[in-house]
């Protein structure tokens, strides 16, 4: 029989599995796991996040941006290279406001667009936070290291801060991409561009960045729990799995598993 699903029964949930007040955290979540019958929709398990964390936590999301991309890089699907010229002339320029997540989920297209959060200016990996810390996550999101130290990635690790994932795996955990820059043998760097606005004008900008490779995160995030079974919290949240586990523990692992690796 198919459950409603309230979001007192979200805040409840997230409260058992370990979310508390004044947390940092960075959610991953496939919103449909949770059933079909969520009253509200995604703004339910925003307010149910928001709620748990209280006015001292800070809610942090990926509201990524692939689109915004060069596009000799296209791969799924690629597009010719005689549009690549008119492509880079034509794109409207990232806008943290208006410009939408792409494959990011129901729940990041809803957070973004909330009262009070702040998304940060890159055009391709932006991320979206509310919450006290919200400014120093966001703030001079850089082109090159896009998910370096200096990043938003970087920035949480330095606060400390938890990972949720609801009814995702580990190939999404975003936080993975941190580690790369802690390789002994760096990943390649590719050429990108994105249509920017500067000074109120739109222009193309190519900047070089990490050739990230997220093929091993799977494999990655398994090793992670058999070597730590103790620092992850798994529990329901409606009908949806979800893991609570540290930012920084898993990000060091990675490093080190990581290398192992290459």
């Amino acid at each position: 029989m198919a459950r409603l699903i309230t979001q007192e029964d979200l805040k409840h949930d997230l409260q058992a599995l370990g979310l508390a007040p004044g947390m940092t955290v960075l959610v991953h979540c496939a919103f449909k796991s949770l059933g079909k019958w969520v009253c509200g929709d995604a703004v339910a398990l925003v307010l149910a996040l928001q709620e748990v964390l209280g006015p001292t936590g800070t809610l942090v999301m990926p509201t990524h941006t692939a689109q915004i991309s060069e596009p000799a890089n296209w791969q799924n699907p690629p597009v010719p290279e005689a549009w690549w010229p008119r492509i880079r002339e034509a794109m409207p320029p990232y806008l943290p406001a208006v410009t939408p997540t792409l494959h990011m989920g129901l729940l990041a297209e809803t957070f973004r667009t909330q009262c009070d959060v702040l998304r940060s200016d890159h055009p391709q990996v932006s991320f979206a936070a509310r919450g006290p810390q919200a400014a120093f996550l966001t703030q001079n999101h850089a082109l090159q290291d896009s998910m370096g130290p200096d990043s938003p990635l970087g920035r949480l690790y330095a606060l400390g801060a938890q990972v949720l994932m609801i009814g995702v795996d580990y190939d999404v955990c975003t936080s993975f991409h941190l580690a790369e820059h802690g390789l002994v043998s760096p990943r390649p760097v590719k050429q990108e561009g994105a249509p920017l606005l500067i000074d109120g004008v739109r222009q193309w900008v190519p900047y070089r960045d990490l050739e990230y490779d997220s093929d091993a995160f799977a494999a990655l995030g398994q090793a992670f729990e058999r070597a730590h079974p103790e620092a992850v919290r798994q529990g329901p949240v409606a009908g949806a799995q979800a893991r609570l586990f540290s930012q920084v523990l898993v990000v060091d692992f990675a490093k080190g598993w990581l290398n192992g690796q290459s």
